[in-house]
């Protein structure tokens, strides 16, 4: 698995492949969200430690700065019926595209029988309607919702009749748990459909810990969309294109990575999200400004990160982007042995998983 040609590597996408067991697969958190095992990779000797995430603290000095996504999962996930037929129907609310006219760019399953001008049922007594009014991709439509009261009671009995996207591939039916569980304790900003699994690990306990420790925490925020896990179907990486997702870098956590940048203090990227985030607008001096936009960054190896300088993710899926962008963190030789070695040590995969944090 680990042999390659140095010149073209980083742009294969079955480089990335490897054989992993369904069962390393967490489909639950361990009960203390910072007592699951962390693996730290030391990239520049490719050496190895096996620790628990509350260990964390260990490798922050004080004046660190550890930049963490605020994003907060919302129920994305809905189950209705179609018009006259009564299928069954799952849509898969991606983004709100207009507040006032309710239009909403959606997924749909199966989406072969859905067709504009079509209306889709949902919940009891059809509480909430929508219409089809455009096809944007195969799979893709955007829905008009038939709501005649405020904004915020048709927001309210959007997500009552939402569930958490969990994937499919973690468990089969999201829980009463999951509702806490899929959430980073500081989730704030309200807009990703799949949470930013690095975060999970962080506990109150080890945020005053940190804090207590002088260790500064900065946040951005990066709504994470489906793309993440959408697959990769080109081997040429270059080609692949990521979708789009919505960026904002306040002013002040543009200073904090600055200043600790120029004070050669460690910037840890909590999470794929982040590093994306981070790299997204890099000056010529190596800095990043404050930022409102969208980012479709892809990063994977030979890219070289110029921000963070340290990194915690989860273990990632084969051919995921996320573990390309792990790659070329943490070198592609490194990172694959990682995961060799956890493969073999029973670490848990996924964003209910194990952390590898990369120092």
């Amino acid at each position: 698995m680990l042999e390659f040609n140095h010149a073209e590597y980083y742009m294969k996408l079955s480089q990335f492949n490897f054989d992993l067991k369904p069962e390393l697969i967490a489909q639950n958190p361990t009960f203390f969200r910072d007592e699951c095992r962390m693996m730290v990779l030391h990239k520049d000797t490719g050496e190895i430690e096996h620790r628990l995430f509350k260990d964390f603290i260990n490798y922050c000095d004080e004046g660190d700065l550890v930049v963490l996504n605020d994003t907060k999962v919302f129920p994305a996930r809905l189950y209705g019926n179609k018009e006259k037929t009564g299928a069954e129907i799952e849509v898969f609310l991606l983004r709100e595209l207009n507040r006032e006219q309710r239009l909403w760019d959606v997924l749909v399953d199966p989406a072969r029988k859905i067709r504009i001008g079509n209306k889709l049922y949902f919940g009891e007594n059809d509480a909430l309607v929508a219409e089809v009014i455009d096809n944007t991709t195969s799979r893709g439509r955007t829905l008009r919702f038939l709501f005649d009261g405020p904004y915020e009671e048709f927001k309210e009995t959007l997500y009552k009749m939402g569930e958490l996207p969990i994937p499919k591939w973690v468990k089969a039916k999201v829980e009463e748990s999951d509702y806490e569980n899929y959430q980073t304790i500081y989730a704030s900003k309200e807009g990703a459909v799949a949470c930013p699994a690095a975060g999970l690990h962080f506990s109150r306990e080890l945020l005053k810990r940190m804090e207590i420790k002088s260790v500064d925490t900065a946040f951005l925020t990066l709504h994470m969309g489906l793309g993440n896990f959408r697959s990769v179907d080109v081997e040429d990486l270059s080609k692949h294109k990521m979708d789009s997702e919505s960026l904002n870098i306040p002013e002040r956590t543009a200073e904090l990575v600055n200043n600790a940048k120029k004070n050669g203090k460690r910037v840890f990227a909590i999470g794929v999200t982040v590093l994306r985030g981070l790299e997204t607008y890099v000056t010529t001096t190596n800095e990043i400004r404050e930022f409102e936009g969208w980012t479709n960054k892809f990063i994977f190896p030979p890219y070289q990160v110029a921000i963070p300088t340290a990194m915690v993710t989860n273990f990632h899926m084969p051919c995921s982007t996320m573990l390309m962008s792990e790659c070329a963190f943490g070198g592609f030789e490194n990172v694959m042995k990682c995961y060799k070695v956890a493969t073999e040590e029973g670490y848990r995969f996924g964003p209910y998983g194990d952390a590898i944090l990369i120092i």
